[in-house]
């Protein structure tokens, strides 16, 4: 989902950082902000963000949770480029490393564990593939199917971790089945959607180890007059500068 706010020069400013974005496949989302916003709880020491793109997921982490050291990993070797100069550029440069490695890489040579684990994963099958590659590389599941991912996280992700995904809910659902084959359930369920009575436009779940009842909440972007809703403005608050 595009997010408006986006200034001229490719760039998108924040209240206190500021993401370039014009060598990233993936552009500043809704999706990765609100990810950003709601994922995680608590005081989580050790984070991992998969697929880190512009860098804004993690920089939204390290402004929440002050004490967090903070690693995204990035397949494409431009948007990690310009993910670890943004980074360069924040307030939080000595807490956050982007790494230009897959997930699968990444995997076999980590021994760290995980307290926090996010993730905006692509979903999009190949054949609605486009000609822009490195948008391809964002969007689409071939180099990072939902199997790898969830296995990913399974080995790298603390016994008491929790990971947060945020997909459409149709990918989200299959996930889950990989998931709770896994021995990973569901603790956290948002449901985000454009207005009242509207469809389902995408889900962030929280994942842990442990079966429990599951928390549930849901956001409307805008209420009936098309203005951005309460809920909304509250959860983005502290980010952006609309609000």
């Amino acid at each position: 989902m595009a997010l408006a706010s986006r200034i001229k020069d490719s760039s998108f400013r924040f209240k206190q950082f500021t993401v370039h974005q014009d060598r990233c496949g993936m552009k500043i989302s809704t999706d990765g902000v609100v990810l950003g916003a709601f994922a995680g709880r608590g005081n989580p020491k050790n984070i991992l963000d998969i697929g880190a793109g512009t860098g804004v997921v993690s920089l939204m982490l390290a402004q929440r949770f002050p004490n967090a050291m903070i690693t995204g990993i990035e397949i494409d070797k431009d948007a990690a480029k310009q993910a670890s100069e943004n980074i360069h550029q924040s307030p939080w440069s000595n807490r956050i490393k982007i790494l230009n490695q897959s997930l699968q890489e990444f995997q076999r040579k980590q021994d760290i564990k995980f307290d926090l684990i996010v993730s905006n994963p692509p979903y999009f099958p190949k054949h609605l593939k486009s000609i822009d590659q490195k948008r391809n590389l964002a969007l689409h599941n071939d180099s990072l199917s939902f199997f790898d991912l969830a296995n990913g996280i399974y080995s790298l992700m603390e016994n008491k971790g929790h990971c947060w995904l945020i997909l459409p809910p149709e990918q989200m659902d299959t996930i889950n089945k990989i998931f709770e084959f896994l021995g990973l359930f569901i603790t956290e369920k948002l449901d985000l959607r454009d207005k009242q009575n509207k469809n389902i436009i995408r889900t962030i779940q929280d994942f842990s180890y442990s079966k429990g009842a599951i928390k549930k909440s849901i956001i409307n972007i805008k209420d009936e007059s098309g203005e951005y809703s309460k809920d909304y403005s509250e959860l983005l608050n502290e980010f952006l500068i609309i609000f």
